[in-house]
């Protein structure tokens, strides 16, 4: 008779695995807070472990509660600062606590400015293997903010659910899809406020039912505001289950009566079982199309789906210092990779020979070319497809760029185009980043033929974790021939 073996089993498939860690989920410690992480946790140690605390600070010694642990790192809860920062700032939000949307709002705003220069500085270092101190290293400029950080959101997208006969609306909890309803939210637009306020109580009158997306029943999804701040022109989205709104005329005439500004009241129809807040159609229901606004000089149509930035204000700032690094001076070609309605591209076309703007979405071409003609813009030309693909294909054409601009997703840089751009071997190349990670890792690539001068990191949304940079790079072969201006 053969010999058999037993084999030995792991844990049940089902059965809950004690991890080797110092701290237990639902125990309370106490902490030391060193730093904080990219999402305005405060970071400490216990025994070298290291426990992510929200609503911490540096400095800070905390209790806290854990809520979850993994190997190498786990989540706690702030529930008592025994000793507190001296950058703590009393929140003035009311729902600051509960809602989603900020992360540092009880950061002193300079602190603030100081930490999202220093997470783009330890993200150069760390992921880039950049140097940030000492002679030779980048430099990393102190982040631009704002003179007033509030209020600054052109755009609010905001579900609606049901509560006690009523609709409700706000935005949702932190990591859940339990709706806060909110009179005002002090990051956004006043107006965004008032047309979510009239939606609500107009549509509750007139019984229109809202969204569950449990049951997958019930027609108002979202309302979604957009205001045109130079101009002061609103549009209202209602985005629903089905075409037909009862009582719609009488809804519309609700918001034409009540909300100030408003210029444009559109419909979008999504009825899928799905997370993502817009479906392919949408009808204009009263007014025009599109809403107008401007960024400097340059203005823009806004449709219901476009792209535009939140940050108005901020985003001139951003373009600006993008314009003076490219070094444009009426006489370069430059290549705008990413370059979505035109934002970028119209501001480069300013102060160059001729831009070139490539984005994967034809929806956003099509709106580029709209705002290159709204602007009377006749040095720039857009084209739809993979940057990896038509860049080339320009340059086959002979179009060599002596700047290339790079604005994309916060994933990063597609590998082809770096790959690309170290082929086309232009002068310069301006990386507009919204991940200072990601920004760091292709840098590291694009550092094979190209010196990192100068990072810019730019404050477009107070309050939360999210930085934006600009960095320009110059290659090697002009930084040994002269200095970099």
């Amino acid at each position: 008779m053969a010999k058999t073996t037993k084999k030995r089993r792991g844990p049940h498939p089902t059965a809950k695995v004690e991890l080797d860690v110092p701290v237990r989920v639902g125990q309370t410690v106490e902490v030391e807070i060193t730093g904080l992480n990219h999402e305005g946790a405060g970071v400490g140690r216990i025994e070298g472990y290291t426990l992510f605390v929200d609503g911490a600070l540096a400095g800070e010694r905390v209790h806290a509660r854990v809520d979850h642990v993994k190997k190498n790192f786990g989540f706690a809860k702030l529930t008592e600062v025994i000793e507190a920062s001296t950058h703590r700032f009393l929140p003035p939000c009311p729902l600051y606590d509960r809602c989603g949307g900020c992360s540092l709002q009880h950061l002193a705003y300079e602190e603030q400015l100081r930490h999202k220069q220093q997470i783009v500085r330890d993200n150069l270092r760390r992921i880039g293997g950049f140097q940030v101190e000492g002679e030779g290293a980048i430099t990393v400029h102190p982040t631009l903010g704002m003179s007033d950080p509030w209020r600054y959101r052109n755009k609010a997208q905001v579900p609606i659910g049901e509560e006690n006969g009523a609709l409700v609306g706000g935005f949702y909890a932190e990591k859940s899809h339990s709706i806060i309803d909110m009179n005002e939210c002090l990051i956004q637009h006043q107006v965004n406020d008032e047309a979510v306020a009239v939606v609500k109580q107009a549509a509750t009158k007139l019984n229109i039912t809202a969204y569950d997306e449990v049951r997958h029943s019930g027609l108002l999804r979202h309302v979604v505001v957009k205001v045109g701040v130079k101009t002061g022109e609103v549009m209202v989205v209602l985005v629903t289950t089905e075409e037909q709104i009862p009582q719609r005329d009488q809804l519309v005439e609700a918001i034409c009566t009540q909300v100030a500004g408003v210029t444009s009241i559109v419909q979008n129809i999504n009825p899928d079982k799905t997370n993502v807040i817009f479906g392919k159609k949408t009808v204009t229901l009263w007014g025009s199309d599109v809403i107008y606004d401007y960024i400097g000089p340059i203005k823009f149509a806004i449709s219901a789906r476009s792209f535009y930035q939140v940050n108005p204000a901020q985003t001139e700032v951003l373009y600006n210092k993008t314009l003076e690094y490219a070094g444009a001076t009426g006489t370069e070609t430059v290549i705008d990779a990413y370059c979505g309605i035109g934002t970028i591209s119209l501001f480069l076309a300013q102060k160059s020979k001729h831009v070139y703007g490539v984005e994967i979405v034809p929806e956003a071409i099509a709106d580029a070319n709209r705002n290159a003609q709204l602007n009377g813009v006749e040095n720039a030309t857009f084209e739809a497809g993979p940057a990896e693909v038509v860049i080339p294909a320009w340059k086959e054409k002979g179009i060599r760029a002596d700047v290339i601009v790079v604005d994309p997703p916060r994933k990063g840089c597609d590998e082809a185009l770096l790959t690309t751009i170290l082929e086309m071997q232009p002068e310069r190349v301006v990386y507009v980043s919204c991940n200072p990670s990601t920004l760091a890792r292709d840098l590291k690539v694009l550092a094979e033929r190209y010196e990192v001068k100068e990072v810019q990191p730019v404050d477009m949304f107070p309050h939360t974790g999210h930085v934006e940079s600009v960095a320009v790079l110059v290659r090697v072969s002009i930084v040994a021939q002269e200095p970099y201006k």
